[in-house]
C-alpha cells in the first residue's frame, strides 16, 4: 500500500509544479485538492459542458480531468475528454487511470483523506 500513496503523492507533487489545469466536479474536489497544494482547478459545477470546453480550449493547451470515478464521474470524463479533444487540448489521463486501477478511491473530494490516513 505504500508505494501507491507514494505515486498518488508523486502525481500530487506533478500537478502542483506544473500547474496544469485541473477539471472536477464542485466546490468539495476542489477543497480537497486545494488541501494539498493544487491551485489550477476549474469546477463543473453543473454549468453546461460547452462553456466549460470552449473556456478551457481558449487557454489552455493541455488538461487534467479528475471527474469521480463512479457512473456519472465516467459519463462527464468521456464527454469533456472527447470534446477537448476535438477543440485542440491535450487530456492527460495518467493520474486519473492509475487512481481507478490502483487505489480504491472513487471520489475526488476523498484524495486528501485518503492520503492523510497513511
Amino acid at each position: 500500500m505504500g508505494k501507491k500513496i507514494g505515486e498518488v503523492s508523486f502525481f500530487i507533487n506533478q500537478l502542483k509544479d506544473s500547474n496544469i489545469l485541473v477539471i472536477v466536479e464542485g466546490k468539495k474536489d476542489k477543497i480537497a485538492l486545494n488541501k494539498l497544494g493544487v491551485t489550477n482547478i476549474i469546477e463543473l459545477n453543473k454549468k453546461p459542458l460547452f462553456h466549460i470546453v470552449e473556456e478551457i480550449a481558449d487557454s489552455n493547451k493541455e488538461c487534467i480531468i479528475l471527474t469521480d470515478l463512479d457512473k456519472e464521474g465516467k459519463q462527464l470524463y468521456s464527454k469533456l475528454n472527447s470534446n477537448l479533444q476535438k477543440n485542440g487540448v491535450r487530456v492527460d489521463n495518467k493520474f486519473r487511470n492509475f487512481l481507478f486501477r490502483h487505489t480504491k478511491l472513487r471520489q475526488i473530494e476523498g484524495i486528501d483523506s485518503y492520503l492523510e490516513a497513511f
